[in-house]
């Protein structure tokens, strides 16, 4: 082939390259997903009559970020830790308030926030840029200073995103972290097929933005490439689908079994026994694979949404949070 071939030939294939990435952008994107009973329906028999007000603090970027503070019960015998919660996804921190009460009636005081792209936290479904969440949690921790020691607690992809911090370079920030059927990977061996019925992820759409970010372009990362399946009401106040960046970035890094290894001791993560969208009985091993044995609690006859609302799982998670960190 002579070389003007040679050139026609490469700009047709860079032609049809670009041709097959614009159509896994503009058309690859999430489909339509049936409303999943077991998240949507506990809600509405929760009691959301004493809830705190929003209070707020302003991120670097001078964005408003919402938050709600528990105080610990009066007669708390110790009221000297903080903890932190990090709702699931879709939610805000108004899904954690039974595990805030649990826990502000334990002695703690308690801060659930609504994380950059939920609630009332900026427009939802989407952030800037990735890390952006661990830029946020920081901007917090000094804008809202606690005198004691703090833990940082996360459910569903927020524990995701809580064994990110712990695993990264912001692990100093809290002392000890409690991660709630954290969400792991869609290829981790933990993960249900079709993410357990919760979400619908754009394929085409999500393996196009990553091989742009690749090639260093992040243009396109505020495209959705994951809806949640919402009934109409909870779609109403929740968020119905995440951003490439927001996604990417809330839950834990693509080396998630480098997040535990780096993880401090002072690591504890717990699973319902009869969760739906992960499999209880596979977390044990990958925690020990990665350096972190003995450090998963399984709670018999809880789902996945159980594990923030059933008493059960509460005083699991009140029992987590009072146990002191190994010795070193």
């Amino acid at each position: 082939m002579s070389a003007r071939g040679i050139a026609v030939a490469a700009l047709l294939i860079g032609v049809i390259c670009a041709a097959a990435l614009g159509c896994a952008l503009w058309l690859g994107g999430p489909a339509p997903i049936a409303p999943l009973a077991s998240i949507n329906q506990p809600f509405s028999r929760v009691d959301f009559s004493r809830l705190p007000p929003l209070a707020h603090y302003t991120a670097r970027d001078g964005q408003a970020l919402a938050y709600r503070r528990y105080g610990p019960a009066p007669d708390a015998a110790d009221a000297r830790r903080r903890i932190v919660l990090v709702h699931g996804s879709s939610a805000h921190g108004q899904s954690m308030h039974p595990l805030a009460q649990a826990l502000a009636r334990a002695g703690f005081t308690v801060d659930a926030l609504d994380m950059r792209g939920h609630g009332s936290s900026g427009p939802r479904g989407d952030i800037a840029y990735v890390g952006q969440l661990e830029d946020d949690l920081e901007d917090f921790v000094r804008q809202v200073p606690f005198a004691g020691p703090s833990t940082l607690l996360g459910f569903s992809s927020g524990g995701g995103f809580v064994l990110r911090v712990a695993g990264g370079a912001r692990q100093g920030l809290f002392d000890r972290y409690v991660l709630l059927s954290p969400y792991l990977r869609h290829d981790a061996p933990t993960a249900r097929p079709d993410n357990g019925d919760w979400a619908s992820v754009g394929v085409p759409r999500l393996l196009a933005l990553r091989l742009l970010n690749r090639l260093g372009v992040a243009r396109f990362n505020h495209l959705p490439v994951l809806r949640f399946a919402l009934d109409d009401e909870a779609r109403s106040h929740l968020t119905p689908s995440y951003s490439h960046a927001l996604a990417a970035n809330f839950g834990p890094r693509g080396d998630y079994a480098g997040d535990i290894a780096h993880a401090p001791p002072a690591l504890r993560a717990l699973v319902g026994g009869s969760d739906e969208l992960f499999y209880p009985d596979r977390f044990d091993a990958v925690f020990a694979a990665a350096g972190k044995p003995g450090v998963v609690t399984v709670v018999p006859g809880i789902d996945h949404i159980g594990m923030t609302l059933a008493p059960a799982a509460l005083d699991a998670a009140v029992a987590a949070c009072r146990q002191a960190p190994p010795k070193l």
